[in-house]
Parts: C-alpha cells; structure tokens; sequence
C-alpha cells in the first residue's frame, strides 16, 4: 500500500467524523489515526506495555540541568556563527549530550545477553534447619529476591522464542549477605571441565567468516563431547522450547554443600518448579511468535506482573549425606548427571513469588550482576569442577563488563552491611569513614574475620593429573532414561527437532551423532536418521 494510499484512508476517517477534528491531546483522536494507518497497510502492532498517563497541564516540570547541576535555556538547537553557519567549539552542552550518548552502554554479556527481571520475595515454609544454619532457609524466613531470566546464546537483539537454554539466576539479599543461584531450566550441563567452556562458547556463538551462526559447529562440537547427550536429550525434547519465562521449571544444577550448626556437611541439589504449569511451543509455534513479538517471554513477564497475576515457583531441595555420596556407582558433583528423585526425593522448602517490576530496566537488570561465589554462611561450594570455573569465570566478567566495584551498585548491593579491605578504583561510589585501618591485620579496629564460620574440613585424595573424565556407556545413561519415559509423541518430536536443527551438518559430523543417538536408544537413532534422509 502506498502512501498516497495511506494518507487519503487517513483522511477519509476524519472526515467522517467532523464534529470531532483531530486533535493531538486527545487520546481518542490519536486512536482513530492509527486504526485509519492500521486498516490501509495490514500492520496492528502490539498494544502498549504499559500506560503512559499524562501529567496535568497546571503542573510545571523541572527544570532541565547539566550534570553538573547547572539551568539549561535550550537544549534543542547549538550554538552556530550565524543561522546556517558551524556550530562553535564552546557548545558543552551539545558535547555533553553526544559524549553520554556514546557511553550509555555497558558490553553485552558473552552469554545470557538478552533477559528480563523481577523483584520479588522467597518464603520458607519448610524446615532443613538441622542441615544449614543459612538464615535465609530458616522456617518463616521472608528474604527479598531479584530474578533474571534470559536466552543463553544470542545477542541482545535476539528472539526470546529460540530453542535455547535459559537461564534462571536469583539473588537473595539475606540477612547474611547475598546468595546467587546461577542456575538454568534444565537440571544438567553438557560438559564437566571449565576448560571445555570457552570452546562451547565459541561452537554456539557467530562463524567468525560469515558472522552467521553455525550448526555445523556446535553438532561438530557435541559429537565429539558424548557428556552432552543428556542436556541434547532434554534441550530438544518439549522443554527446551518453554512458552514463556513463567511456564518453566528452574533449577541449581550444580551440587552445593550445606553446613548446620554443628558444623556437619550435607549436599543439596536446588529446584524451583513453577506453580503456573509446563508449556512449551513446537518449532512452527515458535516461528509464528517470533514473527508476531520478538520479546515475547519478556513482555510476558512483565505484563503479567503489572496485572497482579505474580508468577511464582515452589524451591524444593534435594540432599545427599557425605556417607550417601561416597557409595554411589556415579560422580553426584558430575553436573551432567541428575540425582534419582527415588533416592533422593524432592523437600518442599519454601515459594518463590516474583511481585514487581524494575523502574529502570539498565540499572536493576542490565547492571545486575550474579556470581555463584556469592554463598552466605551455611551454603558451601561442592567438588563440581565446572561450578568452580565458574567461581573464577563469573567475578572477571562483571569486573570486565560492568567495572570493579559493581557489588556496590545499588541493584547488587547487599542489605546487610559490608565491611571489607577493597579500595579505590573506578566507580567508587561511596566516601569511607576515617580510619587507621586500611589494611589488614591492624591494631585499629578494623574487620576482622569470624572463626566460627570456618567450614568443615573436605576430605581429598588422588594423584594430582588432568584426569580424563569421559564415562563410556555412562554418559548415554540417564539420556536413555529419560527418553524411555517419554511417550510417543514426546520421542516423535525430540527427533524431529533433533534432525531439523542438524539440517545441512556434514554428512560426516551427522553419522558421528547418530551414532551417539543410537547408544542411548536404538529407536532414537534410528529416528534422527530417518528424518535426515526426509
């Protein structure tokens, strides 16, 4: 449609209506504008997100500063010698305004680029007291939280609706500082080592050639990782393509220790499974929502909120003792494995109700930083080698992408009160109290460390080599579990989505994972491959 086209639609609307001219203040003028545009070209975009009420008219805005804090007469047009001469060097208010505008972006994150937030409150309702002495997981404890989902690979102008991993991060500002669970909406990894993980990064991100992504890379990668059949299992099944941030399941994935008054040690696995339901898109499904909302899932989130109907996830825990780990015929810190819900059932400990929104999406979501360092006393770091890559990983990103003293930021700033040695640097953004004690040990008074707190000691053993962690058949095993409990439909679809995702792979690369399908179920393998050859 043209736009001469469009213009005398435009016009005919209102001249149907002449008792009513067009009138820019009036809301019911501007509708009728949009639906005549809406009517001529097809296009009826997305209502808004949210109402933008103006201000009375008797009111009087405040007056527009520098940021040094100095009255602005006019901010529209720039100092020039004569109308249509240059502009002059002395314009620091242009400058000002185009410097800040080149600086208003923080590099993205490698992962988890692109996501959406919500505060909101976790209650404990059960009791594990005689396994942590933690005060946030003390029965009636109400502990305010911030939760920040997001797409694992893509950039931040990605489509929420890809098959992807989620990720599903909570800060808990506790009474004892703050708790990070850095977890995702599947319960396992796809690899075990850190030193495996910038290689995964890479094989998931951009062809560095042809800046397009590449699935010869990542099914090149995962047929020469057989750890990762597990997560495949679960990443193309149902799961791994949720309707929506609320309508998945979130989980720890990594094992931690718990540590009780009496300074014993119990290992906990931590899951957050939503009160709104599973649901999940086919592949067309996805394709016709990213067509239609490229933020869906976010604008899910977030609308959902603003009408009250405040999602929430119950936390339940999984706990293994010392005695129980050491028997088991598998590595239970193997963050590619699930534990057995038959011998390690599931307690219900609490629910997790997120209830606000944030007021400004850079400062409390963009500058939101999580690191699964962050424990409090009680909670404690297991032998999983890829959660510790992560400790190292986590901290050196935010420092990176958001600057040195990020854990003062006001989104990431603990409630309770923070005492450490850590000076100077950019973004100080608080003045310290006079003192003598600037370093440590002192004669001054200043913090010192609680010998209380001190963990328990971890008993350890074995030569020290880079052992090679690959299991044979043990890491088809819990994948063809998992397939064989699914039904027919469930097992149609998987290798469905499995073959159209390794669409114009080499032939050689597609036979390898084949194979590795065929390890974990003959009927999978057997699957995939005849869809290939569709």
């Amino acid at each position: 449609m043209g736009v001469r086209a469009v213009l005398r639609a435009w016009l005919a609307l209102l001249r149907s209506a002449p008792a009513a001219p067009f009138n820019p203040r009036d809301s019911s003028s501007r509708r009728a504008g949009r639906a005549a545009v809406h009517i001529a070209t097809g296009i009826c975009p997305k209502p808004p997100t949210q109402a933008h009420p103006m201000p009375p008219e008797s009111s009087r805005p405040p007056t527009l500063t520098t940021t040094g804090g100095a009255p602005v007469a006019n901010s529209q047009h720039s100092i020039t010698a004569g109308p249509r001469g240059p502009i002059l060097l002395q314009d620091y208010q242009m400058a000002e305004k185009l410097a800040y505008l080149a600086r208003e972006r923080i590099p993205e994150r490698v992962l988890h680029a692109k996501g959406a937030a919500a505060f909101g409150t976790l209650r404990i309702t059960g009791d594990i007291a005689r396994h942590t002495r933690a005060s946030v997981f003390q029965p009636g404890q109400h502990t305010p939280v911030l939760v920040r989902f997001s797409g694992l690979t893509g950039e931040r102008g990605s489509a929420d609706a890809e098959r992807d991993m989620r990720g599903f991060a909570l800060k808990a500002y506790t009474q004892e500082g703050n708790w990070d669970l850095v977890g995702s909406h599947l319960p396992v990894a796809c690899i075990r080592d850190p030193q495996k993980f910038p290689d995964l990064v890479r094989a998931l991100k951009r062809h560095p050639v042809s800046h397009l992504r590449s699935p010869t890379a990542i099914w090149d990668f995962w047929s020469l990782s057989p750890e990762s059949m597990h997560q495949i299992v679960m990443l193309f099944s149902d799961r791994g393509l949720p309707l929506s941030y609320r309508h998945m399941h979130g989980y720890g994935a990594h094992a931690f220790g718990l540590i009780n008054a009496a300074n014993e040690r119990t290992w906990v696995k931590f899951h957050l499974k939503t009160q709104q339901g599973i649901r999940h898109l086919t592949n067309a499904q996805a394709r016709e929502a990213i067509a239609d909302d490229r933020e869906s899932a976010q604008r899910d989130l977030f609308e959902a909120i603003e009408r009250g109907e405040h999602p929430r996830w119950a936390l339940h825990v999984q706990l293994m003792s010392e005695a129980q780990a050491a028997g088991l015929p598998f590595n239970p810190f193997d963050p590619t494995k699930v534990w057995p819900q038959d011998a390690f059932p599931l307690v219900e400990l609490g629910l997790l109700t997120l209830d606000a929104n944030p007021d400004n999406y850079f400062a409390q979501v963009e500058q939101a930083t999580f690191d699964p360092a962050h424990l409090v006393p009680g909670i404690c770091i297991s032998p999983d080698k890829l959660l510790q890559g992560r400790l190292l990983a986590y901290a050196d990103a935010q420092r990176y992408r958001v600057g040195t003293h990020h854990a003062a930021l006001p989104v990431n700033r603990p409630r309770s009160e923070v005492h450490t040695y850590h000076a100077d640097g950019a973004m100080r953004m608080d003045v310290p109290a006079r003192t003598d004690a600037y370093y440590e040990p002192n004669s001054f008074g200043g913090p010192r460390p609680d010998r209380r707190l001190a963990e328990p000691a971890l008993p350890l053993s074995g030569d020290a080599a880079r052992f090679d962690d690959r299991q044979g058949l043990g890491d088809y095993a819990q994948a063809a579990a998992l397939y064989r409990r699914m039904d027919d439909g469930e097992r149609q679809r998987l290798a469905a989505n499995i073959a159209a995702s390794m669409d114009g792979v080499p032939e050689t690369i597609q036979r390898r994972q084949v194979a590795h399908f065929h390890l974990v179920d003959a009927a999978l393998g057997e699957g995939v491959a005849t869809h290939l050859l569709r």
